[in-house]
């Protein structure tokens, strides 16, 4: 059985969306790789913002949270051309 797929502009657009109407964090599963070559998988996540310009450098500020919409741990620069999957949907160009 072939994966689910997803388009790369469309996973941008999703992170893009910070927030619900209601006001409740929006998050979501991701496995990337850094930039050191390791793979990350983070079951739980919202994106932010990062000190500097997102779309010049192509990154996406990802930090993992826990049930409860705490966080627990930092933020991870994530380039979009490493995003390999997007809640268990496999990520094409």
């Amino acid at each position: 059985m072939a994966a689910a797929k997803i388009r790369r502009n469309l996973v941008l657009k999703s992170l893009d969306i910070k927030e619900t109407p209601t006001g409740a964090q929006v998050s979501f599963s991701m496995i990337f790789i850094k930039k050191d070559g390791e793979r990350v998988f983070i079951p739980r996540a919202v994106s932010t913002g990062l000190p500097y310009s997102l779309s010049v450098n192509r990154l996406r500020g990802v930090l993992p949270i826990d049930v409860n919409g705490e966080k627990v741990g930092h933020v991870y620069p994530v380039c979009i051309d490493n995003i390999l999957e997007y809640n268990s949907l496999e990520v094409l160009l």
